[in-house]
């Protein structure tokens, strides 16, 4: 799958390097020289380059990248510009960076496929870590998210088809987390006072789970 991250700060730079790291074809571009520098042996291609029309993105080859991810910082009209000649050229999968709610409403308007805003996200993770008693939690939406949490002295030396989870707590059970390992566990698994349990559901169902 090829990419291409417009925008080398913090954000696009992680992005860039991340995605090559996982074995993807990434090509780099930001208008700052010593960025580009720096970043040219970890990804496939670097350019320097700012983008102000739909030429210079049909000089970089833009149509035949699957994902664009315009990660600009706080230019707003040059994110709104370049999502909007993304979206002219046909791009398959354009994901902008938002600095607030409205410019989000704005972006989606003129074409991209997906806003990120990526302080609100951090900050809605880090409240959601230091507020819950889950060791690790991931919303899948607003209501309903994945939880990792300790296994309750309760569920210690039962199988998993004893527990019946779903049936009493309403939530599924996903799996356990043995050392930095996850796995799925059959209806037999005898649950251990080591393994951390994985649950999915609705927050306020897993946070009952939390007081047994």
């Amino acid at each position: 799958m090829k990419f291409c991250v417009i925008g080398l700060g913090r954000l696009g730079y992680q992005l860039a390097t991340g995605l090559a790291e996982q074995g993807m074809e990434v090509m780099a571009v930001d208008s700052n020289e010593a960025i580009i520098a720096s970043i040219r042996d970890h990804v496939t291609q670097a350019i320097c380059m700012r983008i102000t029309d739909e030429a210079s993105l049909r000089s970089i080859g833009i149509e035949e990248i699957d994902t664009v991810i315009v990660a600009v910082g706080e230019n707003f009209s040059q994110s709104i510009l370049i999502t909007v000649l993304l979206k002219k050229l046909k791009v398959k999968r354009i994901i902008t960076r938002a600095i607030n709610n409205i410019h989000k409403e704005i972006l989606k308007l003129v074409g991209a496929d997906e806003v990120i805003l990526p302080e609100q996200q951090v900050g809605i993770a880090l409240a959601d870590r230091l507020s819950t008693p889950f060791t690790d939690l991931s919303r899948v939406s607003s209501d309903f998210s994945v939880g990792q949490f300790t296994t309750p002295q309760k569920f210690v030396g039962k199988t998993v088809a004893d527990l019946d989870i779903y049936q009493k707590y309403n939530v599924k059970f996903i799996g356990i987390k043995k050392g930095d390992e996850i796995v799925t566990t059959a209806r037999d698994y005898i649950i251990t006072e080591d393994d951390k349990i994985i649950l999915a559901g609705k927050n306020t169902d897993l946070y009952k789970i939390t007081k047994l």
